[in-house]
């Protein structure tokens, strides 16, 4: 199952390329392309884990680190292209949990995060069974009504996110910046892959009864467990935790 990852690079191709590639495997992704913007989407968002290009444009990546280390609440994945023994020190001394040097391959990064995503991971159960939808968070397989169902990588996506609001209703611009890997401004980029998830999933996607729309608002996904009865207003399983204070 995926973890939320904040990823703070410079190089806008490098970043939209590892957002894409995390959001493949499984993982919610949010991008930044400076300091500031990487602080502020880190107070909005709250990732579990943050890739941080320490050679951001503004000379600041390690004071960055140390800021998101104090935090306290995200594993750093550090990126650089200082090879060198003294860089790894001052990167790890700086919170880092682990340290990549540039260029690398992309199993290689991917295998990093996935070690740290593993320790941030909480306790979740691997299979949500919502009535007749079953979403399989690990192995990315959505079920409805006993029928498999394919899904493409964003579709998934959307759909992971609306399974965590427990039926909170989210805008579109919400589920833009949480189940979207590049920043993207139009709102009916959602209202398109809605449509399209509503022809795999609903028996009349004229009719939704799984993804509903929200009059002024936007979308919520209605939860309706095995007995019937209906977990609109609680959560079917805890918001990922965050880390405990010491490292």
């Amino acid at each position: 199952m995926g973890v939320h990852v904040e990823i703070i690079e410079s190089n806008p191709h490098l970043r939209s390329l590892l957002g894409w590639h995390l959001q493949q495997v499984g993982h919610v992704v949010h991008l930044a392309g400076g300091s500031q913007q990487g602080q502020e989407v880190f107070q909005l968002r709250h990732p579990d884990l943050v890739v941080l290009d320490l050679d951001l444009q503004e000379g600041n990546g390690l004071e960055l680190c140390r800021w998101l280390h104090h935090q306290r609440t995200a594993f750093i994945l550090a990126l650089s292209a200082q090879q060198e023994e003294a860089a790894v020190v001052r990167a790890l001394r700086a919170g880092a949990d682990d340290y990549l040097a540039k260029p690398f391959g992309m199993q290689e990064f991917l295998a990093r995060v996935e070690v740290l995503a593993r320790r941030s991971r909480p306790c979740l159960p691997s299979v949500l069974n919502l009535g007749e939808l079953q979403v399989n968070l690990v192995q990315r397989r959505v079920v409805v009504r006993d029928v498999p169902v394919d899904l493409t990588p964003q579709e998934f996506s959307l759909l992971y996110v609306l399974t965590q609001m427990g039926g909170i209703p989210l805008s579109r611009q919400e589920l833009l910046r949480r189940a979207w890997p590049e920043s993207i401004d139009n709102p009916r980029t959602v209202d398109t892959h809605i449509l399209s998830l509503r022809k795999k999933i609903e028996v009349d996607p004229q009719q939704p009864r799984l993804i509903q729309t929200v009059r002024n608002v936007g979308y919520r996904l209605h939860l309706e467990p095995p007995n019937g009865r209906s977990h609109q207003n609680e959560k079917l399983y805890p918001s990922p935790s965050r880390l405990p204070a010491a490292r």
